[in-house]
């Protein structure tokens, strides 16, 4: 692969996320949860550079690093519109585009539900994915702008990928999810990957990334068979208590 990642912990849940091509050693960092946690990453890291910020949506929580960044390492801000009700962007994306990194090719892919102007990053030569709130590891965002419709359509758009996408979710909501999932489904599979899921959290590991295919088998919300069943699975999880 051409494409390195690392990963680490910012605030409470969220996952920072570098991203470096490896032919030309070019940087960007997907969201900006935490300015502070990202260039101590970065300087951790020894690669040397951020040329690259690319924002997946709006929420603060994914863009109120951007500043801080900018000022530090005088990147480039990339992320769709709606990126700038919260903080500086210097580049629109939409649907279609491409964003290049050095010699990675990243596709954007309009994925609205969990707002409306979320996008995805891909490299399919690479097949990695950047999916910020659209989906998480047997879980998926929360509709705070978009219906039910949209985040259906949305996720019918990522499991079109090829299984073996790995996806890198912004998220560890994955004990819960897990939680959700076997009350819906009590296939023993089910029972298993989310045994395994807890026994990682147990433990302090990342449940991220995961794949198209895993999520395809465990994903409740990519296993509904529609979108009225999706809508009536995302009010369930919404009252979950578990």
């Amino acid at each position: 692969m051409s494409l390195d990642v690392r990963l680490f912990p910012c605030l409470s849940d969220n996952y920072g996320f570098l991203v470096r091509d490896a032919a030309t050693g070019a940087v960007a960092v997907i969201d900006t949860p935490d300015a502070d946690a990202i260039l101590t990453d970065l300087e951790a890291s020894g690669w040397g550079r951020l040329d690259l910020i690319l924002n997946t949506h709006w929420h603060p929580d994914h863009t109120q690093g951007n500043a801080a960044l900018k000022a530090a390492t005088g990147c480039e801000i990339v992320g769709p519109e709606e990126v700038r009700r919260a903080a500086p962007l210097d580049r629109v994306v939409r649907g279609g585009d491409r964003v290049s990194l050095g010699d990675t090719v990243l596709e954007v892919t309009e994925a609205p539900g969990h707002t409306l102007g979320h996008v995805v990053y891909r490299s399919p030569d690479d097949a990695q994915a950047f999916v910020g709130d659209v989906l998480f590891v047997m879980g998926c965002g929360r509709l705070f702008e978009g219906s039910p419709e949209q985040m259906w359509t949305s996720l019918r758009t990522l499991a079109a990928w090829p299984d073996e996408t790995v996806i890198w979710c912004a998220h560890e909501y994955t004990a819960s999810n897990a939680r959700f999932a076997m009350s819906v489904d009590d296939r023993p599979e089910m029972e298993a990957r989310a045994a395994g899921i807890l026994a990682m959290r147990e433990r302090g590991e990342p449940t991220v990334p995961t794949t198209i295919a895993a999520e395809k088998a465990f994903n409740p919300f990519l296993r509904a068979a529609d979108a009225g069943a999706f809508a009536a699975l995302r009010a369930a999880k919404d009252g979950f208590s578990g």
